[in-house]
């Protein structure tokens, strides 16, 4: 690559850099001027044909239609509870366990998250987290990428495996088939071993990564957000951050050993919840004091207060219970109701003549799961047709902003990574960087390949896409230098975990779902510190295992 070209395949990364994080520009304007960059410099530097850039961007615009419809149904449940009265019940609820904020933090976005992550993924667990914790207090920009940090160890094995059973095994392949190189590498083990044997590397790595982030949660939660701006309230929790950690850590752990890396994180979060939420109602590990945003006194309501004004715990928690309940169900292999679900697809082959072809399945989105969860509310809560109205309106409003953001975004990603069909003699701009990058590290590598991964979700959105865009890679270059492609590839896994903290996506549609358009630069500076952090010490520990 040339210099023009350097610019040309990094033109996604930098804008996204330079129009949100250091312009302070809002998404709705941002994307849209680099998605046009992206158009002019993909035509005339990389030389892609026009073809191939509209058809990107139709498959851009059809992805981001399935996001929007995850992000709407996200905030009409969040505004179906508000209105029915349900969140004042919830945030009574969490005051019973525990008044501290940091645990109350934990309880959402790590374990609760954690869960919600292995049920569905794709951004679920910030849509439905962040919301929660503004409901119960929490200044939104510390909801948001709180929550996004948090959503990070359990997405290796999100949406029942997908990262891994979609996104390394097909990422593996060429055409149809295992690129040769891995076939033989794996001799006589199958693939669903192989398979097998990385997930279990990297929650066994994540063991000494993932443990630790409920410290660094808490620690930026009272260093950013509270009054006193410290990291010592933060840190004064550390043992009961770290029990926390564990308590998913070593479940997951186990289970990707002994069942595979479809339930790690759906099992690990339930078995977290299990063990913490009791922990804390006893005070077990905890200070004696409770830390809240500000230390003037305030009004909290009881149990006993609620069940004589409000809604029943049980009943406001019931939403969030089924919103659980039906994404396991609809997820499991065993039940007849996922290929039900995933039988009806929307989408285009072979768009405009291309060899690009997308599609999604209306049913099996977790947006449709939420639409029916909320119909359901409405019954149970007794909502009068006036409120279901307003209500409806009222979440439509917010997603004006959303639609402009992602439906510029996500045509500005596919354009990139479908840069590989061009005039220029060159590959897709991606593989052009990784490759850049890999001449330039050589040996090593171990300390690059979670960027790589990183880089990956953040320009593509997901985890999986990440796995499946650069596992080859990442295998070629381990066989190059003589490294093991097991740890390599775990890197990667690990790499697309922490990127998920930063993909301008997951960031857009978390921030949309509490009215934060506009502030999607100043979250990604939040994020931005952890994920290298996370990154980085993947990359240590998987360069002392080689």
């Amino acid at each position: 690559m040339n210099i023009l070209e350097l610019l040309t395949a990094s033109t996604p990364i930098l804008a996204v850099f330079v129009f949100l994080v250091i312009l302070r520009m809002p998404a709705t304007r941002a994307m849209p001027i680099s998605l046009l960059a992206t158009i002019v410099l993909a035509l005339l530097v990389w030389k892609v044909p026009f073809i191939q850039v509209a058809a990107a961007s139709i498959e851009g615009i059809i992805i981001s239609i399935s996001i929007l419809w995850i992000v709407f149904g996200a905030i009409l449940l969040l505004n179906t509870l508000t209105n029915s009265g349900a969140l004042d019940s919830i945030r009574a609820g969490f005051s019973s366990i525990s008044e501290d904020r940091r645990v109350q933090l934990l309880i959402i976005a790590w374990l609760f998250g954690a869960f919600i992550e292995g049920a569905a993924g794709f951004g679920t667990p910030a849509a439905i987290g962040a919301p929660l914790l503004v409901a119960l207090g929490f200044p939104p920009l510390a909801a948001v990428s709180l929550a996004l940090i948090a959503d990070s160890s359990p997405v290796s094995f999100g949406a029942v495996g997908t990262p891994m059973i979609v996104g390394v095994k097909e990422g593996l392949n060429e055409g149809s088939a295992l690129a040769p190189s891995v076939q033989q590498a794996l001799g006589d083990q199958s693939i669903l071993d192989y398979i097998q044997s990385i997930a279990s590397t990297a929650v066994f790595i994540d063991l000494f990564i993932g443990t630790f982030m409920p410290v660094i949660l808490v620690a930026m939660l009272t260093r950013f957000f509270g009054e006193n701006k410290s990291w010592k309230e933060g840190l004064q929790i550390t043992p009961f951050a770290i029990f926390a950690g564990l308590s998913f850590t070593i479940p997951a752990f186990l289970v990707a050993n002994l069942l595979g890396p479809e339930f790690p994180s759906i099992i690990g979060g339930l078995v977290g919840l299990a063990i913490v939420v009791p922990a804390a109602k006893k005070g077990f590990l905890l200070p004696k004091e409770a830390w809240d945003f500000t230390s003037s006194p305030k009004k909290t309501v009881r149990n006993a207060e609620v069940s004589k004004a409000g809604m029943p715990l049980w009943k406001a928690w019931l939403p969030y219970i089924l919103v659980a309940l039906f994404l396991v169900l609809t997820r499991l292999n065993v039940l007849p109701l996922k290929e039900w679900l995933r039988s009806v697809k929307v989408g285009w082959s072979n768009i405009l003549g291309t060899n690009i072809s997308t599609s999604f399945e209306p049913f099996y989105l977790p947006g449709t799961i939420f639409i029916v969860v909320i119909l359901l509310t409405i019954l149970i809560h007794k909502m009068k047709k006036e409120l279901v109205v307003k209500t409806v309106k009222e979440s439509a409003m917010t997603m004006v902003g959303s639609a402009i953001a992602l439906g510029t975004a996500v045509p500005m990603v596919r354009i990139f990574i479908n840069s590989g069909i061009n005039e220029s003699g060159l590959m897709s701009m991606p593989m052009e960087l990784a490759g850049l990058v890999s001449h330039t590290v050589g040996d090593g590598w171990p300390f690059v390949a979670p960027l790589i991964g990183a880089l990956g979700s953040f320009i593509s959105g997901s985890a999986t896409f990440s796995n499946m865009m650069f596992s080859l890679f990442q295998f070629s270059v381990a066989d190059r230098i003589a490294a093991n492609p097991q740890v390599i590839l775990a890197l990667q896994v690990l790499g697309a975990n922490s990127g998920n903290m930063i993909c301008v996506l997951n960031v857009v549609a978390a921030a949309s779902v509490v009215n934060m358009v506009g502030k999607e630069g100043t979250i990604i500076r939040m994020t931005l510190v952890p994920m290298v952090f996370y990154a980085g010490l993947a990359g240590v520990i998987g360069f002392l295992l080689l």
